[in-house]
């Protein structure tokens, strides 16, 4: 078992940068892969970034290849997702969630469903 609680979330300018912070509860938390995804408002739950358990591999959405990065600290029980150069699409509420393995196929990892554990969100709202 694994619980996840995301910060950082906020408002900022088209742009600008925010780090969101994902801390999770449970001595394995090493042992998963982790993810973010976003929901915009009338819009389905999307895929935004994936980490592997060393922090080894990733995994990006084409819309954000470049622009955020995904990271962790295992030692903290922490994973993040740098966002810069932030645009009004970016708004979202942010979710991070973790599962068992990081597949080695990136359709795989971009799969919600195969995520067993999810935070409770954070909003983050870019204006133009």
């Amino acid at each position: 078992q694994v619980q996840l609680v995301e910060s950082g979330g906020g408002l900022v300018q088209a742009g600008g940068s925010l780090r969101l912070s994902c801390a999770a509860s449970g001595r394995t938390f090493s042992s998963y892969a982790m993810g973010w995804f976003r929901q915009a408002p009338g819009k389905e739950r999307e895929f935004v970034a994936a980490i592997d358990w060393r922090g080894g591999s990733t995994d990006y959405a084409d819309s954000v290849k470049g622009r955020f990065t995904i990271s962790r600290d295992n030692a903290k029980n922490t994973v993040y997702l740098q966002m810069n150069s932030l645009k009004p699409e970016d708004t979202a509420v942010y979710y991070c969630a973790a599962k068992w393995y990081f597949s080695s196929n990136r359709e795989g990892n971009m799969n919600s469903l195969s995520y067993g554990y999810w935070g409770q969100g954070t909003q983050v709202t870019v204006s133009s």
